[in-house]
This record gives structure tokens, sequence and C-alpha cells, in this order.
């Protein structure tokens, strides 16, 4: 029998992953000047709500929190940049994703809220995923070898099962 008291701690950070998306993307829909700052900054606050609530060391809410900007930024950059739908950045289906956080992600990707959110990348390494970080929902596609990884939810980044290797992007990304 299961141990109801044992969490494993990888699904326990692809869980508060989404939990300060929620928060954040919540509290996005109620403020009136939607920019990348209020969102980042309204990311801040979801970590900092983690930390307290002891949901999350301060190191893993850190961690979690740059986690879900590079998300953002990248689904923002790809949706404004391609004009292209939210499933095909995740490289899935949608109906494969939770639809309470699928129906946070659409409303976070409204082409008028885009518009508002543009955040471009300073550098290109702000936009590779690293074996053990935390995505949320979508593919990734090894550096290496171009294995596809998929997410349906968040969780931690695997090493490549094809070639071990440790550097991954969005296949959306090319």
């Amino acid at each position: 029998m299961k141990d109801s008291q044992h969490h494993d701690p990888i699904d326990a950070l692809g869980t508060a992953y989404e939990k300060m998306f929620e928060r954040a993307a919540e509290h996005f829909h109620n403020v009136e000047e939607k920019t990348g700052p209020v969102l980042h900054k309204l990311v801040d606050e979801a970590k900092e709500k983690a930390i307290e609530l002891k949901e999350l060391s301060r190191e893993d809410a850190e961690k979690l929190a740059a986690y879900l900007k590079r998300d953002l930024a990248d689904a923002t950059d790809y949706l404004l940049e391609t004009g292209h739908e939210l499933r095909d950045w995740l490289g899935f289906e949608t109906s494969l994703v939770e639809s309470s956080l699928l129906d946070l992600m659409l409303k976070a990707a409204d082409k008028t809220t885009l518009q508002l959110l543009k955040l471009k990348e300073t550098a290109r390494e702000a936009s590779v995923y690293r074996t053990g970080e935390i995505t949320g929902a979508g593919t990734l596609v090894c550096d290496q070898c171009g294995e596809k990884l998929h997410f349906h939810k968040a969780g931690k980044i695997p090493p490549c099962p094809k070639c071990h290797a440790t550097s991954f992007h969005r296949s959306s990304r090319g």
C-alpha cells in the first residue's frame, strides 16, 4: 500500500509550478495594466506566497519563478512572432493539457494581451531548457540529437532518453 504521506518531490515541484502560474494568471486578469513587468511582479508575488505558506523553500520558489517567467516569455514570443496557436507552441493537441490550466494559458495568450506582454529575450541562453529544471506543458527538443520530450503537465526535465544530453529548446523554436 502506498504511503499517503509520501510525495514524489518532482511531482510536487510540477504541482507547485502550476499553482504559481495559477496565482499569477488569476491576478493578472484583474489588473488594468497588462505588461511584462506587471506579470513578472505577479509571478514574484506568487513565489512569495508559496514561501509564506511553506509550500516551497525559498530556493525552490526562486527556481520555479525563473522557469515560469522563461516559459511565459517563450510562449509570448512564439505566439507573437509566428501568429500560430498555443497548441503549436505546446507541440501537441491542447486537449491533453488539464483544462483549468489550459484556460489560464489561453487567457494569458489573448492577442491583445500578447501585444502588451512582448518580452524580448536579451540572449539565446534565456530560452535554453536544461535537465533538472522544471518546465510547463509543451514539447522540448534535444539540442544534441533532436529527440522530442512531451510534457503534458509541469515536470522536471530529464536527460535526453536517446543521447543523455542535457540541453533542450521548444519544438517551436526550430
